[in-house]
This record gives C-alpha cells, structure tokens and sequence, in this order.
C-alpha cells in the first residue's frame, strides 16, 4: 500500500491543510498507518501534480498562508479502484523487541532486565494508545450506541480502523503486562 491511499483515505474526511493531515493522521489512521510530516507534505506535493488532489490558498492575518488539499475526482476514482483492488497478503512482522524477547534466556540478568524495560515501555506506549482510541471512540460515538452509529454514520470506515487499532493496543497491553510478570518471575530465578 502506498502512503498515498492512506492520505486519500483520511481526505475523505473532508478539506485539510498539511499540518491538519499530519495532526490526524495520528489521531485516524495512526492505528493502521505511520508516517512523518515530511512524508505527508511530499506526498500531498506528488498528488498535487498527479491531479488526485487540488489545493486552495487561504490568507491568514500574522501567520503564513496555509494550504487546504481536498480529493479531486481522479483521486477518489483512483481511490475506488484501490478499494475494489484484491488486498495484498498480509504485512511481514519485524519487531525488534520480539528478537530481543526471544534472546533474553542467556543467563544474564543484565539481559532479563534490559528486555523488561524495553516491555514496559512498549506496555506503557500502547496504554496511552490506547487512552488516545478510547478518546477517540467517544468522540465518533457522540453519545450513540455502536448499533446505532453504524446505522446512523456518513462513513463507518473510520470507526471500523478505530476497532481495529483498540483490538491491537489491547492485545499489546495484555501481552506485556503477561511478560513483564515472567520476566520478573525470571529475574527472581537469575538473582538466587
């Protein structure tokens, strides 16, 4: 998938300047989707020219003008075909930390030790990821049942993606609250 679908996706939330798209980008598809704000602005420059989207100026009193980018035509027609495109196969994991994980029986605390922390700032991350979703959650809910919004929503994707990023973070929480009690229970072995 090119970083292109993800910003089209996220235009389809309506106009938006570079700054707004980099801003949401981690509030919206940062769940399935990174990328820095350098990206975002070369990509938005490359599917300016392209014709996907077209920008409007607006002046601004004692700050720069800014850029507002919409999808064009060509882009949600580009964007159709993506969608009704057969998915690639599934992305190839490469998680650092999980090397680490699977190296950290070498008879040496430092090891243990140095994995812990590695896992309980990833615990960490992913619980404020995971408050962020929540926040989130509640915003696009606005006081409605899920039955409800999905019945009542201009667009589902986006709380669809949200359900998806809450399913991982939860997953991520568990699983490092999980390790970080063996690798203390570990720990406790290695120091007697």
């Amino acid at each position: 998938m090119a970083l292109r679908n993800a910003v089209m996706a996220a235009l389809l939330e309506g106009e938006a300047s570079g700054y707004d798209l980099a801003k949401g980008f981690e509030a919206s598809v940062a769940n399935f989707w990174m990328a820095t704000p350098q990206q975002l602005y070369r990509e938005l420059e490359r599917m300016e020219g392209e014709g996907l989207v077209s920008a409007r100026v607006v002046q601004q009193e004692r700050r720069p003008n800014k850029r507002l980018f919409s999808l064009t035509e060509a882009g949600l027609e580009v964007l159709r075909d993506y969608v009704l495109d057969a998915p690639a196969k599934p992305p190839a994991i490469r998680d650092e930390l999980m090397v680490k994980v699977q190296c950290v029986d070498l008879g040496d605390a430092r090891a243990v030790d140095a994995v812990r922390a590695a896992v309980a700032e990833r615990l960490e991350r992913s619980a404020a990821k995971l408050t962020r979703y929540e926040r989130l959650r509640e915003r696009l809910l606005d006081g409605r049942t899920e039955d409800e919004y999905f019945v009542k929503a201009e667009r589902i994707g986006p709380y669809l993606t949200l359900l998806g990023g809450l399913a991982l973070e939860r997953a991520n929480v568990h699983w490092g609250g999980t390790a970080l009690k063996r690798l203390e229970q570990r720990m406790a072995v290695l120091e007697h």
